[in-house]
């Protein structure tokens, strides 16, 4: 702590101390007995009410004006020293306040900060929920493409059911032409071997056909399968999101209680702010009163000086009056 300066009663010690070393009191030497502290200026003042003072005493001063003296330098030095005690609390308390105050700043900036990041991560989340609602928009879609792979299955099947309805058909026509043809050789050989080499021809069309739509149906089926592939990977990668995501919001939950923890440090360092200026303004009603009780001592020395005088008056005219002669007296 910074020391609160000299006053008058430092300075007569010092130089009270220099005349017992039979030294000469000068400025520079009472400074140097001080401490190399006080300014020259008010050293010098010092010294100067001091000598003054001796020379006022060594003209023999009277009573009432020794104490008169004394106590205004009694009043003085108490007045100083309050001074110097409430200057070293003022500034005490000012280093205390700019130590809170840097404090304060340092829990706003982390503060700032902290919602900065808080920030941050609410625009991740969005992003996170934005491409969990796109996967599951794609996923709806491969199952929409599921569906109708599988009714496009189905529709093939259907025309498997009716082409092999129609091969029977024409096989049965086959064997009735067959025995027509039996019953009717001789006559009509080469319209039957027409109609036998044209059914044939349809016969191997169609199972050309069949052939393709078997292939087909193959090719379908295996891109069911890489479908059902896709799915499932698409499911677990929103999965991994989801778990992402809770580990997010829970990040964010842990920078939100860290945020309430130094909003109410910064309420507890308010709260000691505000305990802290109530503590000067006590300080200032202690100076005030200090203020008062030097003033009240004054009064006091005062009125000791008045009795002090009509004391010595009393005595000056008891010295001067005539003594009292024997005889005169009248006898009671």
């Amino acid at each position: 702590m910074a020391r609160g300066g000299i006053n008058k009663a430092l300075v007569q010690k010092a130089r009270q101390v220099i005349l017992t070393r039979g030294e000469n009191p000068s400025i520079d030497a009472v400074r140097v007995e001080l401490g190399n502290t006080g300014s020259k200026t008010t050293i010098h003042r010092y010294l100067k009410e001091i000598e003054e003072a001796e020379r006022g005493r060594q003209t023999a001063p009277s009573l009432s004006e020794q104490l008169g003296n004394l106590v205004s330098l009694l009043a003085e030095q108490l007045r100083e020293e309050a001074q110097a005690a409430v200057a070293q609390e003022r500034e005490q308390l000012a280093l205390e306040r700019l130590d809170y105050q840097d404090q304060i700043r340092q829990a706003e900036s982390r503060i700032e900060q902290l919602e900065g990041q808080s920030s941050t991560l609410g625009e991740q989340l969005n992003a996170a929920q934005q491409t969990l609602q796109h996967e599951q928009q794609k996923c709806q879609q491969v199952e929409l493409e599921n569906a109708r792979l599988a009714q496009a299955n189905a529709d093939l099947e259907m025309r498997l059911i009716d082409r092999d309805s129609q091969i029977a058909s024409l096989e049965d026509k086959h064997e009735h032409a067959r025995d027509a043809l039996e019953h009717y050789r001789q006559a009509s050989k080469d319209q039957r071997e027409q109609d036998q080499r044209r059914h044939e021809a349809q016969v191997q069309q169609l199972q050309v056909e069949l052939r393709q739509l078997r292939q087909t149906l193959i090719i379908k089926q295996d891109e069911l399968t890489q479908l059902n592939r896709d799915n499932a990977r698409l499911l677990t990668e929103a999965r991994q999101m989801q778990k992402d995501q809770r580990a997010q919001e829970q990040h964010l939950t842990q920078k939100t209680q860290a945020l309430e923890i130094a909003r109410s440090t910064l309420t507890g360092m308010e709260r000691t702010n505000d305990a802290l200026e109530q503590r000067c303004r006590a300080l200032q009603d202690e100076v005030a009163r200090l203020g008062e009780a030097t003033d009240a001592q004054a009064q006091r020395a005062q009125g000791l000086q008045e009795r002090l005088s009509e004391a010595l008056a009393q005595l000056k005219l008891l010295r001067h009056a005539p003594p009292a002669v024997p005889g005169n007296a009248s006898s009671p």
